[in-house]
């Protein structure tokens, strides 16, 4: 869509269409195998690089080693890729001592993303590359759980007062968490996106549906498959479909659901032209063969549209003005589109907080802080949010 094309930035020097193409050529059997040849020419750094930024590095370290790339490109690739496995190693223990921790203290608590999800697609948790660990709980739960994490050593970058804190995780959606130099080791969720953009998943029927899997000799809980579906689905249309290895995951998991719940509850959220949108995009980059659902015009104009983004190496700013026209335009329902840019307006965030103090019994007043200064973007042009 006209969107799309508003928000894309400069093309990246370090990813040129040719070294988009080679990723998907290690990404899918769609493509032609790839061969020594296909790899001539290309800079180790760079690719490595491109890769690592589209969280696809195991796949197509996994396909150069399989077919014996010499040279620095090899080289470059296995290093980052052993770097890779020993920060996954390290993540995994540190989940099982969270889970542990939680765990003891009667606390429930889904982990997603991550190394669960690496174990439950791949079976392998150095085949899928991820850099924090993400762990879902009821919004009753989220003090106890701080609590509980601060114990463990970690800290949250946000300090908030007590009322502070009743008020955002009422329109927050997340804690990150830091420990020592390690920053944004730990994502403590309650909600699967941010309030403001009106998908409002049950919580507690995602705990009720959740399925266990075996993650270094520990039974932990998780998303189960079909809901786990849906999750992803938003996560990637969230940050504008930018990252190849949401479309990959997606692809593994396409096998493993119940397609008439997937339907249904994608139904119920009113986010079928989200998931449309990922099948399609996938289907069409990574050849995936996903039968798509409820599939419309304008899931097809804005799939064609964010393919050529891909292609060509450009990138969406996720945090303008259009990016956030684009995200009522994935939404098939007029009224959901509506409670998005009313909640948009008038939900404040953590940098009102951080940008003007108020006293307590003021605040309240947030929220004309934040009507203010959405006012004041929207005079001046795409910029930040």
């Amino acid at each position: 869509m006209a969107a799309v094309a508003n928000a894309i930035a400069r093309p990246s020097e370090s990813s040129p269409a040719r070294q988009f193409e080679l990723l998907l050529a290690c990404c899918s059997n769609a493509y032609a195998n790839a061969s020594p040849e296909m790899f001539a020419g290309f800079e180790g750094e760079s690719f490595a690089e491109l890769a690592i930024r589209h969280g696809v590095l195991p796949r197509v370290y996994e396909r150069v080693a399989s077919i014996g790339i010499p040279g620095k490109l090899r080289d470059t690739l296995r290093c980052r890729f052993e770097t890779h496995t020993r920060r996954a190693l390290c993540l995994t223990s540190e989940l099982v001592r969270i889970i542990d921790h939680l765990y003891a203290r009667d606390i429930s608590v889904l982990p997603y993303k991550g190394p669960v999800l690496a174990q439950m697609l791949y079976g392998n948790i150095a085949a899928r590359q991820f850099g924090d660990l993400d762990l879902l709980v009821r919004s009753s739960d989220v003090g106890r759980v701080k609590t509980a994490l601060q114990e463990l050593g970690f800290t949250p970058t946000l300090q908030l007062s007590a009322r502070g804190e009743r008020a955002y995780v009422r329109s927050g959606y997340e804690y990150v968490f830091d420990r020592g130099r390690e920053r944004n080791l730990v994502e403590l969720h309650w909600r699967v996106a941010p309030r403001f953009y009106a998908v409002d998943f049950d919580i507690d029927g995602l705990f009720e549906r959740s399925v266990s899997v075996e993650l270094a000799g520990r039974s932990i809980a998780t998303l189960c498959p079909e809901d786990l579906l849906l999750v992803l689905c938003v996560h990637a249309a969230k940050h504008a479909w930018t990252n190849l290895s949401w479309l990959c995951d997606v692809g593994a998991l396409a096998d493993k659901v119940d397609w008439a719940v997937v339907s249904e509850r994608a139904r119920q959220l009113a986010i079928e032209r989200v998931v449309a949108i990922t099948f399609l995009l996938a289907n069409t980059l990574l050849g995936a063969e996903i039968s798509v659902i409820s599939c419309d015009d304008h899931a097809a104009s804005i799939t064609n549209e964010l393919a050529v983004v891909m292609r060509e190496g450009r990138e969406l700013d996720v945090e303008s003005r259009d990016y956030f026209r684009l995200m009522t335009q994935v939404r098939e329902r007029w009224r959901d589109r509506l409670r998005f840019v009313l909640r948009l307006a008038v939900t404040p965030t953590v940098t009102e907080w951080r940008s003007v103090r108020l006293p307590e019994k003021l605040f309240p007043l947030y929220t004309l802080v934040r009507v203010a200064r959405v006012a004041a973007r929207l005079r001046s042009g795409p910029s930040r949010q």
